[in-house]
């Protein structure tokens, strides 16, 4: 799968949600990587900057540029004007892009609305790098099951994922004991919940280690990044629930590790750059030559570990829930979580409630329903953001 620059065609990619954090990185990637010799651009899709979107379109000479907002499909025709450009919007635009024969297709746009392009993308026996949580937290059984069916590789993009990705060892898979995925700990690690229930959207979004977009910053300040991320770890690597352990690490050097039946333990290391995960994923099964900050051994004073505190942080309690009961539990979290982080953003709500309102839907739709449709999965996304939103507006009515 790797290609030396100049010796082969380029490999063909699209980068679905090219304008986010993880796409910006991953243009960043490509060029280092070596640039148009070394991929084709097939297809770039963005949301609201379009100004954006058309730029990269244009230096990458993609052949088609969607934006997922028909609203700004004029907007971005506009600006790709004479470039020979195919320029698409809306959820058929995301489509479209998926369904170009590209070898490998960067999955990164960020929540539900990724799900179904991406599942468009294995259909076709594609490669997916992921870096979308929802396609394995809400659809983990039906992603896993067309994955296998249309033949692709899935890479994971998460620093962590990736992490473990690179420390199994293909001949010992069942050997493998379980596997610790660590977590930052967020800003708020040292907090009292006291200290926590005042907090804005501002400060939350203030992580320690790692440059990343609003979503994610506060997730990782909640740790319900860390959640969903252990409901990915179950379907990524075929794992029991009782397997899937988490630590809080807040130098962010090791990513994660896997421990296996021996007592041995394989961790992988490295500054914390995105773009590592990003470049694996891409050149899979070889390596790439990166411009990222090197581990420098002799100056890193310490490496510290704690157990996360599931009384201040109990979104990792509810993964376990999820991951216990199955079926649409993990659609019920996301979607839950995602109402509830738009209220915090808001000001609706406070940092603490957003916990409180996931725990309030998920046993509201403990009823045992699987997920194995999409159209099951999407229902059970739609009713569980309803049922959040209410409870949401009790919140404020009580305050």
């Amino acid at each position: 799968m790797t290609r030396q620059k100049g010796s082969n065609p380029p490999e063909k990619l699209t980068v679905l949600g090219a304008t986010g954090s993880i796409g910006t990185n991953t243009l960043d990637v490509i060029r280092q990587l070596g640039g148009r010799d070394r991929f084709e651009i097939l297809g770039l899709t963005g949301a609201g900057n379009v100004a954006l979107l058309a730029e990269q379109a244009r230096e990458l000479g993609v052949k088609l540029a969607v934006t997922a907002d028909d609203e700004k499909y004029a907007e971005l025709k506009d600006a790709l004007a004479g470039s020979g450009i195919a320029v698409a919007s809306g959820k058929s635009g995301l489509q479209e892009a998926a369904s170009l024969e590209a070898d490998w297709v960067m999955a990164a746009i960020a929540g539900t609305p990724g799900l179904e392009p991406t599942l468009t993308a294995a259909r076709r026996g594609a490669n997916i790098a992921l870096a979308n949580k929802e396609c394995l937290v809400t659809g983990g059984d039906v992603f896993i099951s067309t994955m296998r069916e249309g033949g692709g590789t899935l890479i994971p993009v998460d620093s962590e994922h990736s992490a473990i990705f690179q420390c199994l060892e293909p001949h010992n898979r069942d050997k493998v004991e379980r596997i610790i995925l660590t977590a930052s700990g967020g800003p708020f690690r040292t907090w009292s919940r006291e200290q926590m229930d005042g907090v804005t959207a501002e400060i939350a979004r203030a992580h320690p280690n790692w440059s990343m977009g609003l979503k994610v910053s506060i997730g990782s300040a909640s740790m319900f990044n860390k959640a969903l991320e252990m409901i990915e770890a179950k379907y990524l690597f075929d794992l029991e629930p009782s397997q899937i352990e988490v630590i809080v690490h807040p130098q962010s050097i090791i990513h994660s590790m896997v421990a296996y039946t021996d007592g041995s333990v394989i961790a992988q290391l490295g500054c914390p750059d995105m773009r590592t995960a990003i470049a694996y994923a891409l050149t899979y099964p070889g390596r790439g030559t990166l411009d990222v900050e090197r581990l420098d051994f002799a100056k890193l004073a310490r490496l510290d570990f704690e157990a996360p505190d599931e009384d201040r942080f109990p979104s990792i309690r509810l993964a376990r829930l999820a991951l216990q009961r199955g079926g649409v539990q993990g659609a019920v979290l996301n979607a839950a979580e995602e109402t509830a982080f738009h209220a915090f953003v808001d000001g609706k709500i406070g940092f603490l409630h957003m916990a409180d309102t996931v725990e309030s839907v998920m046993e509201r739709m403990n009823d045992g329903r699987p997920a194995d449709t999409i159209d099951a999965i999407l229902a059970a996304d739609a009713q569980a953001r309803a049922y959040a939103e209410d409870v949401i507006r009790q919140k404020q009515k009580a305050a």
